[in-house]
């Protein structure tokens, strides 16, 4: 037989993605039910099931929002009268007010819908935002004593200041007004403000208790133009930037969050806002289906009108991910490596040739960050390879310091990571020399900020939540803070912890999959934080096609076989170059998405997850014994079996003229041949590879049941 191991003669390439499967029970009698009494399939009452909603009532308030019955804010909210009563007196006056934003989208978008609403409200308003290179997040004592030198009489943060005790506290000693609005969780002590608004100082039942930063200036906003009498031409606009910067913001999209970006979504398309529309079509974005009712259904006959300013032929609505993945990250780019004045003034002008000049420097910048996230990311990895990988398992944490790489994306950069290793990352880069600067990513079963807190004495300024969060430190306390993470790292994790999560809500075949169960899958939508996209599987699939296109994507063709009939499929895996070529016969997880092109519309899979069959898992890690066995195909006689060759099992087949396939799991190639010396590399995805590995593998099958 052949003796040397495949992989010596195989192209060498990764393992698949190592990710912990985590399939929902179905429960068909209890979905059966609730698709009947709620007049839905089957499929989305086992989805609603999934995402933790079991009665009539549930179902009824996810699908219909509007349905919700919302308390006003102003029960829910203590500090709301008396911000509405300072701003109201504010306007009267003509005192100058001042908004403190953050850098990232929630931040940029709660300004400037702030100065719009104001503006419109006839208040006399600017804006400050720190520097993320030399200041870093939330509002100081330099932006408020400059505040103080301009004649401002009252502040008012966005998306920030709930820490800020320091700074507004000096605001207050120069007879300065404050009012909060911050969505970040509760310090042991509150800034001396005149009022706080802050949605997690609300009841936790309240519909109002996920909202963003920009959900908070929505509120606000929207109840000081109610009160003024003002909300004519004011709602929509500010509707708009509450979606962009909510989804961009990864808030939950249940509750209020669910209702409002659901309306601002089929909004979007033909917004009045001339940014939203440059930003629309510098992105690229296409307005598609209505996710509702149709946009003919219950609005008024004004919504049914295009406006002219679109660049969108019969708009209908966007979804999440054309923000997510398309409007967020031109937003984003600017607050992580540009000035987050382009994006204020992108959201605040009327003017459409300065907004399309605005977003095409937010496409420009993007542009820069992408090619920096890709060039710090390889870098990253190469670092991790030749330095970390073999002890993994054992510190359960990586921290990845380097020079020269810039702090406004690595925390993309960590999230990757963490995406491709499954274990928290706390990744920096030098501010110089004896300073470093960072952010951390995590998985489901570490704090993050737990973590920094048991490392505090060794660290400078630090915050965050249990997914995310920054830090900085000396330099020279880098090795034991990188001890002191791994001592924390080993107290809450186990080895199997360190595989991505992926949760998957149902196995479907491929012949179930056309544009009826696609425009069923509409009735979650929005999906995002909380109400994640669908997520299928499909066991035992063949690849028939797969090419790498773009920078490291693989552009894929799956079939299934059922009653001999094959179903097809096309898929697109985003950035697994390094997995490519997938094996022949695999496990896929993957959601749902639209392709356009050429005018037609076609379902196509977003590939998230991939393995080795289930059954071939099982005969790889514990082949059957008696390991061998014979069997005939094509009315010809083979004998097969697993013979351990290397580290791995190998499955070795051969026919009655001494000819031998060998192939090891995970691997594209085989060796054919009578020994190694002369034996050849053949693709064992090719059919006439393929039908006789699955023959000897349903041999082996049997062999196994009958011992």
């Amino acid at each position: 037989m052949l003796d040397r191991p495949v992989s010596e003669l195989s192209k060498p390439r990764r393992r698949l993605p190592d990710q912990r499967w985590q399939i929902y029970p179905q429960k068909p009698e209890i979905s059966q039910n609730l698709a009947v009494l709620t007049n839905i399939s089957p499929i989305i009452s086992q989805l609603l099931i999934n995402r933790g909603m079991e009665t009539p009532e549930q179902v009824q308030a996810f699908l219909n929002p509007e349905s919700l019955v919302l308390p006003s804010p102003l029960e829910d909210f203590p500090d709301l009268a008396i911000s509405l009563e300072l701003l109201q007196n504010a306007i009267a006056s003509q005192t100058k007010i001042a908004i403190c934003g953050d850098y990232d989208a929630d931040g940029m978008t709660s300004t400037a819908l702030l100065l719009r609403s104001l503006r419109t409200l006839g208040a006399q308003v600017d804006y400050a935002i720190p520097s993320r290179m030399h200041e870093g997040y939330g509002i100081n004592k330099r932006i408020v004593e400059e505040f103080h030198s301009e004649g401002v009489g009252l502040i008012l943060t966005v998306d920030n200041g709930i820490s800020a005790f320091e700074p507004v506290a000096r605001a207050r000693e120069l007879g300065l007004a404050v009012i909060i609005t911050d969505h970040h969780d509760i310090p042991q002590k509150l800034p001396p403000a005149n009022a706080i608004l802050n949605p997690k100082l609300i009841a936790e039942s309240s519909p109002y208790r996920g909202v963003a930063g920009v959900g908070v200036a929505y509120i606000l906003a929207v109840s000081l133009a109610q009160q003024l009498g003002e909300t004519k031409g004011l709602i929509q606009p500010m509707l708009a930037l509450f979606t962009l910067g909510t989804i961009a913001d990864l808030a939950p999209l249940t509750g209020v969050n669910r209702r409002w970006v659901k309306r601002g979504l089929q909004h979007l398309p033909k917004s009045n806002l001339a940014g939203v529309q440059a930003l629309i079509q510098v992105g690229g974005v296409q307005a598609r289906g209505d996710e509702g009712a149709g946009e003919q259904g219950s609005r008024g006959a004004e919504e049914k009108i295009p406006n002219p300013k679109s660049k969108i032929q019969n708009p209908k609505s966007l979804k999440p991910e054309d923000i997510g993945f398309r409007l967020g990250p031109r937003i984003n780019a600017i607050g992580r490596i540009g000035n987050p004045q382009t994006v204020i003034e992108l959201l605040t002008t009327d003017d459409m040739g300065v907004a399309l000049e605005r977003a095409m420097q937010c496409e420009q910048i993007n542009a820069s960050r992408q090619e920096m996230c890709q060039q710090i990311e390889q870098e990253a990895i190469a670092y991790v390879e030749a330095e970390f990988v073999a002890s993994l398992q054992q510190d359960r944490v990586l921290v990845v310091v380097q020079p020269n790489w810039h702090h406004g994306v690595i925390g993309i950069v960590a999230s990757r990571l963490v995406e491709r290793y499954g274990v928290p990352v706390f990744i920096g880069t030098f501010e110089d020399e004896g300073h470093i600067r960072g952010s951390a990513r995590s998985i489901p079963e570490f704090n993050v900020f737990e973590a920094l807190e048991y490392s505090h004495d060794l660290l400078g300024k630090y915050g965050g939540h249990k997914a995310a969060g920054g830090f900085s430190l000396p330099a020279e306390n880098l090795k034991m803070v990188r001890s002191r993470l791994i001592e924390f790292a080993n107290q809450c994790l186990e080895p199997q912890h360190l595989k991505p999560l992926l949760k998957i809500d149902a196995e479907v075949n491929l012949n179930h999959i056309n544009q009826q169960l696609y425009q069923q899958l509409n009735a979650l939508h929005p999906c995002g934080m909380d109400n994640p996209d669908p997520v299928f599987w499909t066991p035992n699939v063949q690849v028939v096609e797969q090419k790498i296109v773009g920078k490291g994507h693989i552009k894929l063709t799956i079939a299934q076989t059922i009653d001999n009939q094959e179903y097809k499929i096309k898929a697109i895996a985003w950035r697994w170059g390094d997995y490519f070529r997938l094996p022949p016969r695999v496990d896929v997880a993957y959601k749902l998405r639209e392709n356009y092109f050429n005018g037609n519309t076609t379902i196509e899979l977003e590939l998230i997850g991939v393995r080795l069959p289930i059954q071939l898992q099982q005969f790889f890690a514990a082949p059957p014994t008696p390991s061998s066995t014979t069997f005939e195909y094509n009315q010809r006689q083979y004998t097969c079996g697993f013979y351990k060759n290397g580290i791995e099992a190998e499955l070795r087949i051969k026919n009655s003229e001494g000819k031998v396939l060998a192939m090891q799991p995970g691997h594209i190639t085989g060796l054919l041949g009578t020994n190694r010396q002369n034996a050849k590399e053949v693709d064992i995805s090719q059919p006439q590879y393929d039908t006789i590995i699955q023959a000897a593998l349903q041999a082996l099958s049997v062999l196994s049941a009958e011992l």
